[in-house]
Parts: structure tokens; C-alpha cells; sequence
């Protein structure tokens, strides 16, 4: 049988049965939409994961406070619980670390604040004249945080662009110049930082910058430090730069054992990679998810193959009685319910992509569709029309043509 005629009757028996076929075609349609829509999703979180991490600074080592743990270790991440960080430990790591360009230190804790009337809960963030250059922080209007600030102890603020939208509104003109009160503490506003975006927790928008002397005087009374951010030269020296302040701290804090060390070390490059592989996982865990309906649409399309053998056994006594082989019959339900998976396979793909389109657009959360996202959805689409078509067409192929002729 020619491959245009092989095609041609099997369009024409699809067709046979319009509303049986739509509906077959409909579950494949659902089943790959879904696995597009949530690969998407999880590679969309991915990307924007990875952006918010690169954003926070290029070349970055982080030390806190806490017990050596990997990356989403309790105490790893209890800024501020612990008090093993002072100044003198982040000045011994600009002055005796080599291949350092700078070094920030901060101290950071969550306050009311208030201004004309309004208020919010923010963090509110003591730092340093580096902390600016080390931690990506551009400035969208008047100035930062400087070493003079530090040295004369002027409370003075900088504000994210939530936090300046919490307390003055949206709508409000400069600002610079006006009053907050931070723990009834009044501080002047002397710079608008750019916006980064985030939410929730991790929102670098929600801040309130200030003189770290400020903030260990007059707010936490306490010399320790939240975290030192640390500026590499270059990517290729971080992990000998990571070794060296290990070193550093340990001499400092007179420990011997590295698995007692009362501080952690974080590089970029760590956090980036622990992060792809959580969103990697995650991704895998809402495709398999969604798969699951590929399955059920699989199962569906033997379903409709088997009722379809069935409902042409006398037509295919007949095509046998006159010539066709076992192949030829076996060929052309193959294809039929290869047709059948890759149009699902289709109006899959394009359901995926414009659902998430409509995610991006009304939830805010950024989706990406990718070309091996969509490649997988052909593959899959064929592999289940072949796999679930073969016992059926099999079965076609098998019937004994006088058997077949004499069924009613």
C-alpha cells in the first residue's frame, strides 16, 4: 500500500466518526497542554529564581552567622540569631584576604515604621558605604549610604521603592528631604533605591537602608553583624577566596575543628546551582504529574482503536480476501492512531503555550516555553499513538479473513 493511499484511508476512517475522534484527540490535547503549561511554569520559576540571586550582586561570598550547614540549613540562614560576626572580623577579611574588591558589612532586623500617618512592618538594614557597590544596589534618586554617615552617626535612610510606596504613596512627589520614625527614632530619607522586584520575603524592594552604626547604637544595641558580603575579583578565585576567609575566621574565632565553626559560607555560584536543582526537581515533579492525563489519553485512544477493529472486522476480511497483508492492515491502524495523537499533539502545544501566556499576563509569575519543551510534547504525543495503537492494530492484523468475512 502506497503511503499517500495508506494516509487517505486513514483520514477517511477518522473522519468516518468525527465526534468519537474529537474526543479521543481531546484527551491528548488536554494531557500534553498540561505538561507544557507546567514546564513552563517550573522554567519560568527557574529563570527568575536565577535572575533574583544574580541581581543581588557578581562575584558574592556571603558569611552569617550560624553553624556550617549546606545550603537550606536552619541555622545557615538565622540572620541575626547569632552574634559570631563583629566588624573587626569583616575588616580582617579586606585587609589580609587577597583577590578581594570589596567587603560590606550589615546588620539587619524587622521594625514598624511611620511616616505622616502611615506605617509598615519592613527590614530595615544597617550597612556600610560598600554595600551598595557589592550588593547590585543602584540608586534612582538622591544618594547612598556613605562612609560619612557612618563616621558621624546621621540618621539618615534610604528607601526601597515598596517600602517609599507604603509609607507616602504611589502618587507621592520626591521625597527626599522627609522624615520616617523608625522605632520612634526619626530619620531623614536622602535616596529612593532602583527597583529589583520579589515578593514576600525575599522582596528587595521592601527595605529601609541606614548607617550600620545606626543600627548597632540606637536600634539593635549590639556590635555583631548580620552578614559580610563579600566582592571576589573574578569568578575563577571565589573558592580559593572561600578557603581563605574560612581560614581567616577560624584562626580569629579560635576554632580547630571545621565542623564547629560558628559561621557559614555561601558563594553565588552555590546558591545558583542548589537553586536550579530544587526548580529542576520541581519541574519534573508537575510534567510527571501532568503526564499522568498523556496516560489516561493513551488509554483512550486503544479504547477507540479496539472498538474501531471491532466495528471493521468484515472490512478488514475483506481487504485481506482481496490481497492486503498482516502489515498493511497493522500499518494502517498504526497510523490512524499516530494521526490522531500527533493532532492532539498540536492543538496541545498551542493550548500549552497560550495558557501560559495567560498565566504570565494575570498572575505575574513569568513562564517560559522552550523549544525542548515542545520537541518532548511531538515525541511523546507519537510515542504514545504507536504504543497504545499496537496492540490494536495487531490485533487487526491477526484476524483470519474468513472469520472476518462471516462476522456480523
Amino acid at each position: 500500500m502506497l503511503i499517500a493511499d495508506l494516509f487517505q484511508e486513514s483520514f477517511l476512517a477518522l473522519s468516518g466518526n468525527k465526534v468519537r475522534s474529537s474526543l479521543t484527540i481531546l484527551g491528548i490535547v488536554i494531557g500534553i497542554a498540561s505538561v507544557i503549561a507546567m514546564v513552563s511554569i517550573g522554567q519560568g520559576a527557574q529563570g527568575s529564581i536565577e535572575s533574583s540571586i544574580q541581581s543581588i550582586g557578581s562575584n558574592l561570598i556571603m558569611v552569617m552567622p550560624g553553624m556550617q550547614r549546606g545550603f537550606g540549613g536552619g541555622a545557615s540562614f538565622a540572620r541575626g540569631s547569632s552574634q559570631s560576626l563583629t566588624q573587626a572580623d569583616a575588616d580582617a577579611i579586606q585587609n589580609e584576604i587577597t583577590s578581594v574588591r570589596a567587603v560590606a558589612s550589615n546588620l539587619s532586623s524587622r521594625y514598624q515604621v511611620t511616616a505622616k500617618g502611615a506605617n509598615t512592618n519592613t527590614s530595615v538594614n544597617g550597612v556600610t558605604d560598600a554595600y551598595a557597590g557589592v550588593r547590585n544596589v543602584s540608586i534612582a534618586e538622591g544618594s547612598f549610604i556613605a562612609e560619612r554617615h557612618n563616621s558621624n552617626l546621621s540618621k539618615v535612610a534610604v528607601l526601597g521603592p515598596t517600602t517609599r510606596d507604603d509609607l507616602f504613596g504611589a502618587e507621592a512627589a520626591s521625597i527626599i528631604g522627609q522624615s520616617i520614625r523608625i522605632n520612634k527614632i526619626e530619620f531623614k530619607v536622602i535616596g529612593i533605591t532602583e527597583s529589583k522586584g520579589g515578593s514576600g520575603f525575599s522582596n528587595q524592594d521592601d527595605i529601609i537602608y541606614i548607617p550600620l552604626t545606626i543600627m548597632q547604637k540606637f536600634l539593635v544595641g549590639a556590635e555583631y553583624l548580620s552578614a559580610v558580603s563579600i566582592e571576589a575579583e573574578s569568578a575563577e578565585v571565589m573558592t580559593a577566596v572561600q578557603e581563605q576567609i574560612s581560614g581567616l575566621l577560624m584562626a580569629r574565632h579560635k576554632i580547630f575543628d571545621p565542623a564547629q565553626a560558628d559561621f557559614s559560607i555561601l558563594n553565588q555560584s552555590d546558591i545558583v546551582a542548589t537553586a536550579s536543582s530544587v526548580t529542576n526537581t520541581f519541574t519534573i515533579l508537575l510534567a510527571s504529574i501532568a503526564g499522568i492525563s498523556l496516560i489516561v489519553g493513551g488509554i483512550g485512544i486503544m479504547n477507540m482503536m479496539l472498538t474501531t477493529v471491532t466495528e471493521r472486522t468484515r472490512e478488514i476480511g475483506l481487504r485481506k480476501a482481496i490481497g492486503a497483508t498482516g502489515s498493511d492492515i497493522s500499518g494502517q491502524f498504526l497510523t490512524e492512531a499516530v494521526i490522531l495523537t500527533l493532532l492532539g499533539g498540536i492543538f496541545g502545544i498551542l493550548l500549552g503555550w497560550t495558557v501560559s501566556l495567560i498565566i504570565t499576563r494575570f498572575s505575574g509569575l513569568a513562564t517560559s516555553v522552550s523549544v525542548s519543551a515542545i520537541l518532548l510534547a511531538c515525541g511523546v504525543s507519537a510515542a504514545i499513538g504507536l504504543i497504545f495503537g499496537y496492540y490494536p492494530a495487531r490485533r487487526a492484523s491477526k484476524l483470519n479473513p474468513i472469520e472476518a468475512l462471516r462476522f456480523e
